[in-house]
């Protein structure tokens, strides 16, 4: 384990590899953010549910094993690239992070602590136990603070950018959960897919993008339902795939 990330499970060759890059509102005690602490139960600090959620898959086997961030999305944003403006956030959703206006030594060093041991591990994963599938596991907020005449309605997002392998499939299984699918909502894997084009469209990885609604996985029942909505999801994806 490292602070970086954390496993559950245990990765298979040719099994599904579950990937959570805002599963944690960790922040470490020589990290100052400069926020209000509150603000860390908030989605600007951690996608909501996503550990649960991926705890219940692995748990029940319906995944082999997730690998999921150790650290808030305020301390680094894991699904950017390394150079990418974002990735150390100096605001989200209307909210400054004071804390994030570092020098260049002090960023390099923010990024070698925790984005390079993240995605070496993944990568040093996919390479030792290389999975059938990935599934990239993520939450969004119903309605952004900054625009709230934009409301959500999906239930659930399917996010890709290049890799459509399993685009169709998953969003005929979800639609067959009684869920409203948003296809490529509530954005576009085409614009922000920085992890999965790394480890898996790079490696010829067939995977998906999940995005569940924050407030249908904010309690222990919505979590459970969500996991088992998926669980049905990557059993009908690797019976395609040959998993």
């Amino acid at each position: 384990m490292s602070e970086a990330w954390r496993q559950l499970g245990d990765p298979r060759a040719g099994g599904i590899l579950l990937i959570g890059d805002h599963a944690s509102a960790h922040v470490p005690d020589d990290v100052d953010l400069g926020i209000d602490p509150a603000l860390l139960a908030n989605h600007i600090a951690i996608d909501i549910g996503v550990a649960e959620v991926a705890a219940l898959l692995v748990d029940s086997g319906a995944v082999d094993a997730a690998i999921l961030g150790g650290v808030s999305r305020l301390v680094v944003d894991l699904n950017r690239e390394e150079d990418a403006p974002g990735v150390l956030p100096i605001a989200s959703d209307g909210h400054a992070v004071p804390g994030n206006a570092l020098n260049d030594a002090a960023r390099a060093a923010r990024l070698a602590r925790f984005f390079r041991p993240y995605h070496d591990h993944i990568a040093a994963t996919v390479a030792a136990h290389r999975p059938a599938m990935i599934l990239s596991l993520h939450s969004f907020t119903p309605a952004l603070s900054a625009h709230p005449d934009q409301p959500r309605p999906w239930h659930v997002g399917v996010l890709y950018n290049e890799d459509d392998r399993l685009v169709a499939g998953a969003i005929a299984a979800l639609e067959d959960e009684g869920l409203l699918v948003g296809d490529q909502q509530p954005y576009s894997g085409k614009a922000l897919n920085a992890t999965m084009n790394r480890h898996a469209e790079a490696n010829n990885i067939p995977y998906i993008g999940i995005e569940m609604r924050q407030d249908l996985v904010g309690d222990a029942a919505g979590q459970a339902l969500f996991a088992e909505r998926l669980s049905r999801m990557c059993r009908k994806a690797a019976l395609n795939i040959g998993a």
